[in-house]
């Protein structure tokens, strides 16, 4: 309340618990640091739209095998198509270039920018493997029957064409990382908000490195003699928990590049950010303690990379999430190519916090497990389609505005909850995980709902990619500018 005695001439102070808190959120609400990077012109520039067009390809393969995976999964439509003996494949293949080609595309356009101009050749190489290797997963299904393997992280069709895929985008991926960490730049001595996103993005190449070398080291501990899911769920287990930390730290970049872009105040000083992607750094270099410790087939081992990768991830998290919520309450937009940007951030925001708090809800193998996964990844997807926005038109291409780009991440998103909510709803009945059809055994009317809802979810969130891949495609399609 203001001071009863203040007459003409004198200033109003506020008291109370009032006055404090609004002081409070004003100190809260001053920007402390701007975190934007440069994009760079000439050969990384091309490089890095290489790359930007591998993310939009595997988007647009994911999305034709997640609407046969929805249709699978939908009780009322199920049984008009005959689609549930292949829920199994569309699930692999759908998740492969969804998760790995896309993020891992997604990472190349990050530190192809941030990479400095030395060995390109590498990097076009690692492109053309990575991509090569995304056209084998797509085609398998269609030129080779196999047997559909549903292993944690890196799910396979054990087949010769899907693994020679899989090895494509793997000895791309480790090409890529290769040159990450020669073409390094340098943080610098002035630690300010472009330092904090290169040593993020210089943190992210590192963990990759780490898990590609828990792959491997999995590969050699493995018993020869295991065959089928017990074989690759002990091979991808390790790395497949490491590569969260990747796709992690990248998100980070991706939150404050787009509170920045979209010019919100970040409560963060560019000091605060490093020590919070060291943190997640730190987590990293903890796993090759857990190789040497215990046997990759032990108990030991798999229970200590779930403990590591679910409260190791979280140190940085919950810091940099409330940063955000702080920034996105400040934020005034002022121009229309913002607009985008904060809607990209406020869904992924939303999203990846609902799949963290499902986390802790899991409880046995249902569809929690995909409600948890599904929240995180997108939380994650989210982010790096408002990065893509912001970087169109400085990669040359014309700005993304408008109301379509605006509502785009808004119907992905809403699509998205819809669909997590629909199987946490349901894995509270017990409807068990990595099945669909009649092999469900929806016994109530709550558990068809639930599904039913899933289904819902998932066909809007179609939709929402379909309008990603519209808005992307339409600018890429409005002919190259200097950026």
């Amino acid at each position: 309340m203001a001071d009863a005695t203040a007459g003409p001439g004198k200033r109003a102070v506020g008291v109370g618990a009032g006055g404090g808190v609004h002081r409070f959120w004003r100190w809260m609400a001053r920007p402390r640091g701007e975190y934007l990077l440069a994009v760079p012109e000439g050969a990384r520039a091309e490089l890095a739209r290489g790359w930007l067009q591998l993310a939009l390809a595997a988007i647009i393969g994911a999305g034709v095998y997640s609407l046969l995976l929805v249709v699978s999964r939908t009780p009322w439509l199920a049984g008009l198509f005959p689609v549930a003996n292949f829920f199994r494949v569309a699930l692999i293949v759908h998740v492969d270039l969804s998760v790995l080609v896309w993020f891992f595309a997604i990472a190349g356009v990050f530190w192809s920018l941030n990479a400095t101009a030395r060995w390109t050749a590498l990097g076009w190489a690692a492109l053309a493997l990575t991509a090569g290797g995304a056209a084998l997963l797509a085609a398998a299904p269609f030129v080779q029957r196999a047997e559909p393997v549903m292993s944690n992280y890196v799910p396979v069709l054990d087949g010769s064409v899907f693994l020679a895929g899989l090895a494509g985008v793997a000895v791309g991926m480790a090409a890529l990382c290769a040159r990450g960490m020669v073409a390094v730049p340098r943080v610098g001595t002035r630690l300010d908000g472009a330092a904090a996103l290169r040593f993020g993005l210089n943190s992210s190449v590192v963990a990759t490195a780490v898990a590609l070398a828990a792959f491997v080291w999995s590969w050699i501990d493995v018993p020869r003699g295991l065959t089928g899911e017990a074989y690759y769920e002990l091979l991808f287990w390790g790395g497949g928990h490491v590569l969260q930390f990747t796709w992690t730290l990248l998100m980070m970049v991706a939150w404050l590049w787009l509170a920045s872009a979209m010019g919100a105040p970040v409560p963060l000083t560019p000091r605060v950010a490093v020590l919070l992607f060291a943190a997640a750094l730190v987590s990293v270099f903890l796993t090759p303690v857990i190789y040497l410790a215990y046997a990759v087939p032990s108990v030991e081992h798999y229970r200590l990379l779930t403990w590591l990768m679910r409260f190791g991830g979280g140190l940085a998290m919950l810091p940099m999430t409330l940063a955000m919520l702080v920034a996105l309450a400040c934020g005034r937009i002022t121009d229309e190519a913002a607009r985008p940007l904060r809607a990209a951030l406020a869904s992924s925001l939303v999203l990846f916090a609902a799949g963290g708090l499902i986390g802790f809800m899991i409880a046995g193998s249902n569809v929690r497990i995909p409600a948890h996964y599904h929240g995180s990844i997108v939380g994650i997807t989210l982010a790096f389609m408002g990065v893509v926005y912001h970087l169109l038109p400085r990669l040359g291409y014309r700005a993304p505005t408008g109301r379509l780009a605006t509502w785009q991440p808004y119907v992905y998103g809403a699509g998205q909850l819809m669909h997590v909510a629909g199987l946490l709803w349901s894995g509270g009945y017990g409807v068990q995980r990595k099945v669909a059809g009649s092999d469900q055994v929806l016994r109530s009317t709550a558990e068809v709902i639930g599904m039913g809802f899933m289904g819902v979810g998932g066909l809007v969130a179609i939709v929402g990619g379909i309008l990603f891949l519209v808005v992307a495609l339409r600018s890429m399609a409005g002919g190259r500018n200097r950026p």
